[in-house]
């Protein structure tokens, strides 16, 4: 019994050793960018402020944040997607409900043809954490003593100044619990924990009021929307009480940008037949400009992309082209070029009770024998 607890605590030994190697790099980017920020800041607030600091992980946050960018849109557009095809995954769930399989056969059908990626909603999630993890663990390293990432290693002064850095006369190492007094830390920290947890709870009744179509409002996915919306506040008050004052700094900071960065793309790119798109068609026809257009160039900007992601900028053959301005930027609207058949002509008769009556007639019919002498 107790080899096999020596092996699995080697076990988790060796994963930990894997983990911390693989973290090593991040605790390098992030202590490299937290330094050269305090640089940067130094001659307007001095070396020892708790400012400097602060700032220094703000932008650290604007640096992460500005690199996430195409992810973020990917992430609301598929989270669109996803609402949009709500009333067909129901349509799915009413005819193969009783077989999982099918079900789950259909169902990813559906997301390749529509070009739905149900993951990618969760990727700036998931690469913001070992960043945040990294803060963390730098901050909490230098609370300990345990100093993390080149950059502050090797320089003793600033691990010193980073230790007593202060904002409000809270510290940017320590934490909200465990209380050893009440006192600046805890209301500095209380403060952070409340404006970050109002900030995402903003963020989604943002997107579930303005940005959802009213068929998307129920169902499995409008559930789970309305469970983020009030337990994850719960879960970010609870968990952030542990963390280290700076790393709130951080996290507020990132959920601001979330929030302002989700309003832009919502302004001008809503979703249709949701509040936020009838405000944005108004603002069109106000500007003279085609909501219809937009959204052909647009569905057509991403179908192109999806084909071929190198032929964006080139046109569709045998395609009209005209320009159209979304809003400072100019898209290309396609027309393509319809190649008609031989129409056949609508002859208009009179009925005997006087009616006119809209028939069409068709080509005269040709043997096989006739079409295949031609």
């Amino acid at each position: 019994m107790l080899d096999i607890l020596l092996e699995t605590a080697g076990f988790w030994d060796g994963i930990y050793g894997v983990l911390s190697a693989m973290m090593q790099p991040l605790y390098w980017a992030v202590s490299g960018i937290l330094v050269f920020f305090h640089w940067a800041f130094t001659p307007l607030l001095g070396p020892d402020s708790g400012w400097t600091w602060a700032l220094s992980i703000i932008m650290l946050t604007v640096v992460i944040r500005t690199l996430l960018i195409p992810l973020f849109v990917k992430q609301i557009n598929s989270a669109r997607s996803m609402q949009l095809l709500q009333p067909r995954m129901a349509e799915l769930q009413k005819k193969f409900g009783h077989d999982r399989e099918r079900l789950g056969q259909e169902t990813m059908r559906l997301y390749q043809e529509e070009g739905v990626n149900p993951m990618a909603s969760c990727l700036p999630m998931l690469l913001q954490m070992p960043i945040f993890i990294s803060l963390f663990r730098v901050l909490e390293g230098v609370s300990s003593g345990n100093v993390r990432g080149q950059w502050l290693k090797d320089r003793p002064e600033l691990v010193a100044s980073l230790q007593d850095a202060t904002i409000f006369n809270a510290g940017l190492a320590d934490r909200v619990f465990p209380i050893e007094q009440f006192g600046a830390t805890q209301v500095v920290g209380i403060i952070l924990v409340i404006a970050m947890v109002g900030v995402f709870f903003i963020t989604q009744l943002q997107l579930m009021r303005k940005n959802m179509p009213p068929e998307s409002q129920t169902g499995q996915a409008a559930q789970m929307q309305k469970m983020m919306l009030y337990f994850f506040p719960v879960v970010y008050a609870a968990s952030s009480v542990v963390i280290p004052i700076g790393v709130l700094v951080y996290w507020l900071t990132s959920n601001t940008w979330t929030m302002a960065q989700q309003a832009i793309l919502i302004r001008n790119n809503p979703a249709p037949n949701t509040p936020a798109y009838i405000d944005w068609e108004e603002r069109m026809l106000a500007k003279g400009k085609d909501p219809q257009a937009i959204i052909n160039a647009r569905a057509e900007k991403r179908r192109r992309t999806k084909k071929n992601p190198a032929a964006t900028s080139r046109t569709v053959a045998g395609a009209e082209t005209a320009t159209v301005t979304v809003e400072g930027e100019e898209t290309p609207e396609v027309k393509p070029t319809v190649t008609r058949q031989q129409v056949t002509r609508q002859v208009v008769r009179t009925t005997e009770d006087g009616k006119r009556v809209v028939a069409r007639q068709q080509p005269k019919a040709q043997s096989r024998s006739e079409r295949r002498t031609k």
